[in-house]
């Protein structure tokens, strides 16, 4: 099972092209809301989760976590949330995170000595605490994937895919989506 959490605000590019991609990739991906099934996106957007966090699985096989603002703060204020992240984190489980998203995996200390990424702004890679910033758009550190923003949404969903599914799994996903 994975869990893309969705808080008020979030991105809703860097959770529904990762969620579709995984879906396509035959894998069962629910989106989690935190504090409600409705959650409204930065852009207006709302979406009907298939969960909420209060019924959320704690043991899981990966967590995705879109950015945008202030989702990324959004998610983070969610007690629930930090302790499910911490517990795949420390389960060796898959814990991804996009955009604004790292931050909270970086104030959580998931990212001391391992190489990250988010959107490139002063203010959100000082929250990285610890991490040795790359300027790529999908950077993989043992169990952590974090990637830049928006427009590295398909990358960033086609790299877990790959890590889940394998690499030729993913190789014909891209080509059947017309992402060569």
């Amino acid at each position: 099972m994975i869990y893309v959490f969705l808080a008020d605000g979030f991105e809703e590019i860097e959770a529904l092209a990762p969620t579709d991609i995984l879906r396509r990739a035959g894998l069962d991906v629910k989106l989690c809301g935190i504090g409600s099934k409705k959650i409204k996106g930065v852009n207006g957007i709302e979406i009907t989760c298939d969960t909420e966090i209060s019924e959320a699985e704690q043991d899981l096989d990966a967590v995705i976590l879109p950015g945008g603002m202030p989702g990324a703060e959004n998610l983070f204020k969610s007690e629930r949330l930090r302790e499910i992240v911490n517990h795949c984190a420390k389960s060796n489980k898959l814990v991804t995170a996009i955009c604004a998203a790292p931050i909270i995996l970086g104030r959580l200390g998931l990212l001391e000595g391992k190489n990250a990424c988010c959107y490139p702004a002063p203010d959100l890679e000082k929250e990285l605490k610890g991490a040795k910033m790359l300027d790529k758009p999908v950077c993989v550190d043992g169990n952590i994937v974090t990637s830049k923003g928006p427009g590295t949404s398909l990358e960033f969903g086609f790299k877990i895919a790959e890590i889940l599914k394998g690499s030729e799994a993913a190789s014909k996903l891209r080509a059947s989506m017309q992402c060569m």
